[in-house]
């Protein structure tokens, strides 16, 4: 018995499809099924039903599974304590970070980064903040890079502080507006990301809209990314709310869009870096965390704190 047998199983169960779990953890199915296959022989028993679709656990099979978890954990954490003690930082680290953050920070710490600590293996994977949280619990990632509160189960270390701004389209009403107020968003229909996105469900209680879907002209349209929503915008089609990082690198010169400001109190969310074992890489957390601050934009560093929205 291995540990990356017991790690094979633990996919199987998550995934509840042998080639998906193959896929996910970067090996063939032929490898996984064999390994799995040993370790069923070894222990005499079936941890897997694979006449039902999707694979389940057999009754056994649970209990194994459990178990295996709790070892896999235990090495993880095993690993976490002799890396404190490495004077050089070294090994993977995973990250899961939401799509609303992630293709706007990262570039920004990315090569610093790399360059300082050349022996660490980074890995991003954009996931809802859900799934984000699972993957800590699994210990699928070593960290997460979010923007809503968490449970007292999860560790987290505040980055810094985001405003929302306003982007609307040239021949809207708020476009002369020198700044936004929050009444102003009280009666209009903004174009949103759809369901499971933070950033959609913190717009909606600073807008204290409640509609299920967005409705503009005739036109019920929900989007998983920003950049779509940008480009609704300026095809004159009213009004979305942005993360401050997301329209950095925007020219507003070549777009059919103006980007709004808010007066005070501005509406803020909070980036967390989070994490679910005390002691997982502190080393490689601090660092990581550092590269991230001295990143940012001058105007986001030590920004006070305002009108936080979770």
């Amino acid at each position: 018995m291995t540990l990356t047998q017991l790690s094979y199983i633990v996919a199987v169960d998550k995934y509840r499809h042998f080639a998906t779990a193959a896929q996910k953890i970067f090996i063939t199915q032929p490898t996984l099924s064999m390994q799995i296959q040993k370790l069923e022989d070894e222990l005499g028993v079936l941890i897997f039903d694979r006449s039902k679709s999707p694979v389940v656990p057999t009754a056994i099979g649970e209990q194994i599974i459990e178990q295996a978890k709790v070892i896999l954990s235990g090495s993880k954490h095993i690993e976490d304590m002799v890396s404190v003690k490495d004077k050089e930082l070294s090994g993977t680290f995973r990250v899961g970070i939401i799509p609303t953050i992630a293709p706007y920070l990262v570039p920004l710490f990315l090569k610093p980064f790399t360059l300082k600590h050349p022996n660490v293996k980074l890995i991003f994977e954009e996931a809802l903040t859900s799934e984000v949280l699972d993957g800590l619990h699994e210990d699928h990632f070593d960290v997460g890079i979010i923007a809503t509160s968490t449970s007292q189960h999860i560790h987290e270390q505040e980055l810094f502080l985001e405003p929302f701004l306003g982007y609307l389209s040239n021949g809207h009403d708020f476009a002369t507006k020198d700044k936004l107020c929050i009444d102003d968003l009280y009666s209009q229909e903004l174009w949103l990301l759809n369901e499971g996105h933070c950033f959609r469900d913190q717009t909606i209680k600073l807008c204290k809209q409640t509609n299920d879907k967005i409705k503009n002209n005739n036109v019920t349209f929900e989007s998983g990314n920003l950049e779509t929503l940008k480009r609704l915008v300026e095809q004159d089609f009213g009004i979305t709310l942005m993360p401050y990082l997301a329209m950095q690198d925007h020219d507003t010169r070549c777009a059919n869009g103006v980007i709004k400001e808010f007066m005070d109190p501005v509406p803020t969310r909070k980036i967390r870096l989070v994490y679910s074992r005390e002691f997982l890489k502190q080393n490689v957390v601090s660092a990581f965390a550092e590269a991230i601050k001295e990143s940012l934009p001058e105007e986001l560093k030590n920004k006070k704190e305002e009108l936080v929205v979770e």
